[in-house]
């Protein structure tokens, strides 16, 4: 009996799975590459010619720094992390970072306090980029191909702070492409990315999905590109959501939003957001009116929702705009800052049209849009695309009168080429302003606003008085919008 016992016992321990093993960089305030860590721990790290392979976990302790400065392949034995205490920057010109025979691996894991910045790389076959730090930036890289494991709701899963997550593809995820904790207070710079056919388990989640946001920094969703794999069903655009009492400070601007289930959806209260100079097209996937499809949805069960939306165009969705609740906006008053002119075309269900459908007690101004894009609008065009109090006297009004529909003649060469100078600037910037732009401002690389002024078309230069640094200027009108970078010496 005794023999059988200890057999049993060694057949036992034979069948356990082999936990991998992790090596942590020595906190001593090291500044290392790869091959630094091949050599200190050949078991973990191996060098073949310009590709590397991770045999173990691997952890950057906090005094620690680890950079990839020259092009190469990382490659990722199946399931294994890369935890970051300390600081990683990858400052190469091309760098992959991919999993051994496409299994995917854990992926990465940013804790709080790390310094992270991510630059030029192929990061595929990952479990995600779980980022804890409030110091992250992720430029021109390719995000595709993640699947869970350090994250599990989206490819780059976000915590904390002002993350720049800027002209990235980040695209074919099976889950959402950026994404936030309800409870997070994140207020990222998403700018000038591609997202496409992201959340490929077609989950009941947008491609981006973010929660609540700091209180005097806007989460600034900026100039991207989003588009959906129209086989899904369930997946949307962008959605911004406070269910826990937070706060809701956001600009959604110059953005493509295609192809999705719906294209923007804000929920909860105590919330300032502006949507402007947006293209928010075919978001119809699911095709049932009462679940979703509208171009932008808003719902709020207390009365403080402040939206403000002008220069958007909607075609081609289920619904325009829906509200629902106690959400309000505003998409025109008259005043200079909210001139309306949003453009509808063809939203619409069940053999109707619904540019605008107020489902609420509130009166919504609605001032200067174009309800039927192509044809000159009167009075009786919108009511008939608008649905509010006159078509049940428990909802409230929606003021539109005037309407308005200008024509969009812009020439889009005349605005890829358009340019300021000089750039590095001191003070001032000189520009033709031949595509009739109305409005210029000039953001910090986080999105904070700093300038905002009136120009017209015999506008040719603006004054202002900033610290040196890395900004962007936007040009705008009720047409058309764009950024460029400026440095100011």
């Amino acid at each position: 009996m005794k023999k059988f016992t200890i057999l049993f016992s060694l057949l036992f321990l034979c069948c356990l799975p082999v936990l991998a093993q992790t090596y942590t960089t020595p906190n001593t305030g090291v500044d290392w590459t790869l091959e630094d860590i091949a050599t200190a721990s050949p078991s973990t790290l191996t060098i073949s010619g310009d590709t590397y392979t991770l045999l173990e976990n691997l952890t950057i302790a906090e005094n620690d720094r680890v950079a990839i400065v020259t092009d190469l392949t990382l490659a990722i034995e199946d399931g294994l992390l890369i935890t970051v205490f300390g600081d990683f920057e990858i400052s190469a010109d091309a760098t992959t970072i991919t999993g051994v025979d496409q299994m995917p691996y854990e992926g990465f894991r940013f804790e709080e306090g790390a310094t992270i910045n991510i630059q030029n790389s192929l990061i595929e076959y990952s479990g995600g980029l779980r980022v804890l730090t409030e110091t992250f930036t992720i430029n021109n890289c390719t995000v595709t191909n993640t699947t869970t494991g350090a994250t599990t709701s989206a490819a780059i899963q976000l915590s904390r702070g002002t993350p720049q997550i800027t002209n990235n593809t980040i695209s074919f995820n099976e889950t959402a492409a950026i994404g936030s904790a309800a409870n997070s207070d994140v207020s990222a710079y998403i700018f000038n990315n591609v997202l496409e056919s992201n959340n490929q388990s077609n989950s009941n989640r947008p491609q981006i999905n973010l929660g609540t946001t700091l209180a005097d920094t806007p989460l600034v969703i900026l100039q991207n590109t989003i588009t959906g794999d129209r086989s899904l069903d369930m997946v949307g655009g962008i959605a911004v959501a406070n269910f826990v009492g937070g706060v809701i400070n956001v600009e959604i601007a110059s953005n493509i939003i295609r192809d999705n289930r719906y294209g923007i959806t804000v929920l909860g209260g105590n919330s300032n957001v502006i949507i402007r100079n947006n293209v928010i097209e075919d978001n119809d996937t699911q095709g049932e009116p009462l679940l979703g499809g509208s171009g932008i949805s808003l719902n709020s069960a207390s009365p403080d929702m402040t939206v403000t939306a002008f220069g958007n165009e909607f075609r081609r969705n289920l619904w325009g705009i829906t509200l629902i609740d106690q959400a309000s906006i505003n998409l025109g008053d008259g005043t200079p800052d909210v001139q309306g002119d949003n453009i509808f075309a063809d939203n619409g269900n069940g053999g109707e049209v619904f540019a605008l459908y107020n489902n609420t007690p509130n009166t919504i101004q609605a001032k200067n849009n174009c309800w039927v894009e192509g044809v000159i609008n009167d009075l009786e065009i919108a009511e008939s695309v608008i649905f509010h109090q006159v078509d049940d006297s428990s909802l409230g009004e929606v003021i539109f009168d005037p309407v308005g529909c200008g024509v969009l003649g812009i020439d889009e060469n005349e605005v890829s080429d358009f340019s300021f100078y000089p750039n590095p600037a001191n003070n001032t910037i000189n520009f033709t302003n031949t595509a009739d732009f109305t409005r210029i401002e000039i953001f910090t690389i986080n999105g904070k606003l700093l300038v905002s002024d009136a120009i017209s078309s015999e506008t040719s230069s603006l004054n202002f008085n900033l610290a040196s640094g890395l900004y962007l200027v936007n040009f705008s009108n009720d047409r058309t919008s764009v950024v460029k970078k400026l440095t100011v010496q």
